[in-house]
């Protein structure tokens, strides 16, 4: 039996289960919901939505990771731009983050460190939003010229 009937086989099944616990769910109410001590019907239905995605990443993680070693020319395009992008985050971190203990809700403190670790953060999302506007706008005006 091969890899993708079996896929079909596991597919069907927990898409039975999921119907089986959205039929339970809805014939019980939000009250009944609410009320019930222990394991709900939402509880076996998350469990098997937190195994569905577990399944996938693992397929998805395991042939990323088999084709990525299996051609140079992505792995070297992989390796490239995970450096770049580690590379903006330690310019955002040691060159435009400061960090300073500051007060938070209930009376706890951010920690410098987390503070830093914050402000690296918003720097490297303008950072890459503006690279990904230029991006658009760059392809866009190379495509008018053509």
């Amino acid at each position: 039996m091969g890899l993708h009937k079996i896929i079909k086989i596991v597919a069907a099944a927990v898409s039975v289960l999921g119907i089986i616990f959205l039929i339970m769910i809805i014939s019980k109410g939000d009250d009944a919901i609410a009320a019930e001590a222990g394991l709900s019907a939402v509880d076996y239905m998350s469990y098997a939505a937190y195994f569905v995605l577990a399944i996938v990443l693992i397929f998805v993680l395991g042939f990323v990771l088999k084709n990525m070693f299996s051609n140079k020319e992505t792995l070297m395009s992989t390796v490239k731009g995970v450096g770049a992008f580690l590379v903006l985050g330690l310019i955002c971190y040691f060159v435009f983050a400061e960090g300073i203990e500051k007060p938070i809700a209930d009376g706890e403190t951010l920690s410098a460190s987390g503070d830093k670790l914050i402000g690296a953060g918003l720097y490297m999302f303008y950072a890459l939003t503006i690279i990904a506007t230029g991006a658009m706008v760059y392809t866009g005006v190379k495509k008018m010229i053509k």
